[in-house]
C-alpha cells in the first residue's frame, strides 16, 4: 500500500515537467499561427490590383455654377408692393407667363377716388358749357334789342327835313348813344366770350388732369403683374430686407406675403446659353493652375455625372475670399462648360478639380495601401495566401492615387488595410 502512493508520488512529479513543455509549445505554436494569419492577413483583408496608367496631379476647389447675363424682374414704381403670388423657385416658364403678382387693393381704391373726380371734372366742364350758353343768349337778346334801337334811332334822324331842329338834334344823340351801346355790347360779348372760353379750358384741363391720373394708375395696376420675358427657368433672388441679422446671416429668398421695395429684384431669368463655373484659388496653388488646363466638376445638386470643361479666365489682382476662415486672399477662376447639362442652374455648389499635370504610364496605387513602419513607407505585397511586407519609395502623391518609383509592379495585388493589425487595432 505504501508502496503504490510512492509510486503515484513518482509519476505525479514526471508529468509536472512534461505538462509544462506541452504548454510552452502550444503556446508557441499559437503565437506562430497569429503571425501566421496576421501575415497572411487571413480571407477579409481586401486587395488591390497595382496598375499601371495616367497619374493626375490637380487642384481642388470649391465653386458655384453662374451665368453671365440673365433677365432681371424688378418690382414696379408704384403702389404698396406687396407680394400676394409668386411662382416657385425652379420653374420653368414660357414667354408671357405670370411671374410675380402684387396687391393691387390700394391702387385700386385710389382708381375708385380718381374716377369720382372724373365726374365731378365732366360736371364742371357742362356747367361751364351751359353758362357758357345762357350769356350767349343774354348777349345776343341785348345785341338784338340795341340794334333794333340803333336803327328806329337812324330812322328818326332821317326825317330832319320835316322836323325842328331840336327834335333833329335829339334824334342824332339817340343815334350816338345807340351806336355807343352798341360797342358797349360787343366789348361785352368778346370779354364774355373770352371769360367763358378761359373758365371752360380751366375744367377741360382738370378733366384731362384727371384723365391723365386714371390712366397712369392702370399702368401702374397693369405693372403689379410682372410677366416672364422670355421662355426659361425662374430663379427667385434673395429679399435683402428679410435678412435675419444686420451682421450677416441667411438672406431668405423672396416668397409670398413679403413686401418689395420700387425697383427691387424679384426674381432673374437666366440665359443658360452664358452658363459658367467660377472659383477661388489660393495664392499657393496659383502658380499651379493656367488657362486651358481640363477640368472636372461634381455638382451636389446633379450628382449622377460628370461635368467636364477647361480654365477660362484667372483674374490678374487676388481679392479677399470671405467664404474661408480665416480670410484669405484669392485669385477669381472661371471655367468654361463644355456641354453642359440641362438640369444645371446658377447658385448650385460644385467640387472642382483642375488638372494640373498628367504623368502618362506610371505605376499607380490607391493612398490606403501605404503604411508607415519605422519611418518607412511600406506595402503588403499577396504572395499566394499571405502578404508580404514590402518596402517602397513613392514619387507623387493626390488624394486618390499615389505614383510609386520602385518596389511594386503592376499586376501585384497589396493589402487596402494593415494586415498586421487586429480589427479592434
Amino acid at each position: 500500500m505504501i508502496n503504490e502512493k510512492a509510486r503515484k508520488r513518482r509519476n505525479t512529479s514526471r508529468a509536472g515537467p512534461l505538462i509544462f513543455v506541452i504548454l510552452l509549445i502550444l503556446a508557441g505554436t499559437g503565437i506562430r499561427l497569429k503571425n501566421y494569419f496576421r501575415e497572411s492577413g487571413g480571407p477579409d483583408i481586401p486587395a488591390v490590383e497595382v496598375k499601371r496608367g495616367d497619374f493626375v496631379d490637380y487642384v481642388e476647389l470649391r465653386g458655384e455654377i453662374a451665368v453671365s447675363s440673365a433677365n432681371v424682374i424688378t418690382a414696379p414704381y408704384a403702389g404698396n408692393l406687396q407680394i400676394i403670388k409668386l411662382i416657385p423657385n425652379g420653374a420653368r416658364v414660357r414667354e408671357g407667363d405670370e411671374v410675380v403678382v402684387f396687391d393691387p387693393t390700394s391702387l385700386e381704391r385710389n382708381r375708385a377716388q380718381l374716377q369720382n373726380s372724373l365726374q365731378q371734372a365732366e360736371a364742371d366742364v357742362e356747367r361751364v358749357l351751359a353758362q357758357q350758353r345762357m350769356q350767349d343768349e343774354q348777349t345776343m337778346t341785348d345785341v338784338l334789342s340795341a340794334e333794333l334801337g340803333l336803327e328806329r334811332a337812324r330812322l328818326d334822324a332821317s326825317a330832319r327835313d320835316v322836323i325842328s331842329a331840336i327834335e333833329n338834334e335829339k334824334n342824332q344823340l339817340a343815334v350816338v348813344r345807340a351806336e355807343q351801346r352798341m360797342r358797349a355790347l360787343d366789348a361785352r360779348l368778346a370779354s364774355n366770350r373770352m371769360a367763358a372760353e378761359a373758365d371752360m379750358a380751366g375744367a377741360v384741363l382738370r378733366k384731362n388732369n384727371v384723365l391723365e391720373d386714371i390712366k397712369r394708375l392702370e399702368r401702374d395696376i397693369s405693372n403689379l403683374v410682372l410677366k416672364s420675358p422670355a421662355d426659361g427657368v425662374i430663379s427667385i433672388l434673395p429679399n435683402s430686407q428679410a435678412r435675419t441679422s444686420l451682421l450677416g446671416g441667411a438672406t431668405p429668398a423672396f416668397k409670398e406675403g413679403d413686401r418689395a421695395y420700387a425697383g427691387a429684384a424679384i426674381a432673374e431669368l437666366p440665359d443658360m446659353t452664358t452658363i459658367y463655373a467660377f472659383a477661388p484659388v489660393s495664392e499657393s496653388d496659383r502658380g499651379r493652375v493656367d488657362i486651358g488646363q481640363p477640368v472636372v466638376m461634381r455638382v451636389e445638386a446633379v450628382p449622377d455625372r460628370d461635368h467636364p470643361g477647361v480654365v477660362g479666365e484667372i483674374s490678374t489682382l487676388a481679392g479677399m475670399d470671405t467664404s474661408s476662415v480665416p480670410v484669405r486672399k484669392a485669385f477669381d477662376l472661371k471655367i468654361q462648360m463644355e456641354q453642359p447639362d440641362a438640369r444645371l442652374r446658377p447658385g448650385m455648389t460644385a467640387a472642382i478639380r483642375v488638372e494640373v499635370d498628367r504623368v502618362p504610364d506610371a505605376v499607380v496605387i490607391p493612398p490606403e495601401t501605404v503604411f508607415e513602419k519605422s519611418g518607412r513607407l511600406v506595402v503588403y505585397v499577396l504572395e499566394g495566401k499571405r502578404y508580404l511586407e514590402r518596402q517602397v519609395r513613392l514619387s507623387r502623391r493626390n488624394e486618390t492615387q499615389i505614383m510609386v518609383a520602385s518596389g511594386v509592379a503592376p499586376g501585384e495585388r497589396v493589402a487596402a488595410k494593415d494586415p498586421t493589425l487586429s480589427d479592434t487595432e
